[in-house]
């Protein structure tokens, strides 16, 4: 069995990741600890979990104990830096859901986060936890770096492509969509619902955080081609909807990437192959990727839905939990296994 710290309760990420512990059948018990939100009962802060976890307390980072078998840090970015190195080095695991370990350059923190970082050797001993890919490795590891929404969208989409025929690919254009809890609970003037209703805004053009994030995990496997990445806001809560653009220096058979797809995740049980561009209603509330391949001679247009809460976040959190403690990936995250197969 396992227990579980959970450090910053107060976001969705930190509600859905409780909800998630609440119902795992091998998590013993877990503890939430916040600064703020200290002394309170969860249920005050989230009155949803009345009945549900009535005598949880909210403990105080301050006398956080150190006897957890893993911790999930769901701190604004910057903060998860201070409390990570105490806890690696008192022999816990830790899962960080901000960005703060992401991306593996120091330097790059310092571009996209303007943010010196403190514990920068521990970026190339982290695991990039992109939880679907079948060659991680979750042996031993300590620490993993769970990414963000917009890269799980788009990396699950371009990364069998790019693996397999990154000599052909001559550029990448992503257009990604996001609900707007993906800019988190503090009040924002244009996140209100008198500005987003019936609105679609383009945001952070040529700077957004997870642009870098992306690139880097491209890079990695021989990308090199130009690359643009644009997003924009939805009026509605939830949900990533991701547009890749591929455009291929000869003619590629649609058939062959198919199967190159369908082999890659063979073995996902959150990735799922469509017949047809995916819907966000399909996804929401989910674990899964849906993802729709098209083809037309030298241009590949891949379309990716996802929760950017639980994929994109807590559920990918708990997915990573599992293949580090040996368990079924799937284990508090859906009732049966769902395979991946191409379904309409």
């Amino acid at each position: 069995m396992i227990s579980v710290g959970i450090i910053g309760s107060s976001g969705y990420l930190g509600k859905n990741l409780i909800n998630f512990c609440n119902q795992h059948v091998s998590v013993d018990n877990f503890e939430i600890y916040g600064n703020t939100t200290a002394d309170n009962y969860l249920h005050e802060i989230f009155p949803e979990f009345q009945y549900i976890t009535e005598n949880k307390k909210i403990l105080s980072l301050e006398n956080i104990s150190l006897s957890h078998d893993i911790y999930f840090l769901a701190l604004p970015h910057g903060q998860a830096i201070k409390l990570v190195p105490e806890l690696i080095n008192a022999g816990n695991k830790v899962i960080d859901l901000s960005g703060d370990f992401r991306l593996d350059s120091p330097d790059d923190y310092l571009k996209w986060y303007n943010l010196n970082h403190s514990a920068s050797y521990l970026l190339k001993e982290k695991l990039y936890g992109l939880a679907d890919l079948p060659s991680s490795d979750y042996e031993n590891v300590k620490l993993i770096a769970n990414p963000g929404c917009y890269p799980t969208a788009s990396l699950l989409a371009l990364l069998p492509l790019v693996k397999n025929h990154n000599e052909i690919i001559s550029s990448i254009s992503i257009v990604s969509y996001s609900g707007v809890s993906g800019a988190g609970k503090t009040p924002r003037q244009d996140l209100m619902l008198a500005e987003m209703d019936g609105n679609v805004v383009a945001y952070n053009i040529h700077k957004h955080r997870h642009e870098a994030e992306i690139y880097q995990e491209l890079y990695k496997i021989g990308f090199k081609g130009d690359f643009s990445f644009t997003t924009h806001l939805l009026p509605i809560s939830t949900g990533i909807y991701a547009t890749s653009n591929i455009f291929l220096k000869e003619e590629i058979n649609a058939e062959e990437l198919n199967h190159i797809y369908s082999e890659f995740y063979s073995s996902s049980q959150f990735v799922r192959l469509r017949n047809t561009p995916p819907q966000l209603k399909w996804v929401v509330g989910t674990n899964f990727c849906d993802i729709n391949l098209s083809v037309r001679t030298s241009s590949v247009i891949i379309t990716s839905a996802i929760d950017n809460l639980i994929k994109g976040g807590a559920g990918q959190a708990i997915q990573n939990m599992n293949k580090v403690f040996g368990l079924d990936e799937s284990t508090g995250l859906i009732n049966s296994r769902s395979k991946n197969v191409s379904v309409n």
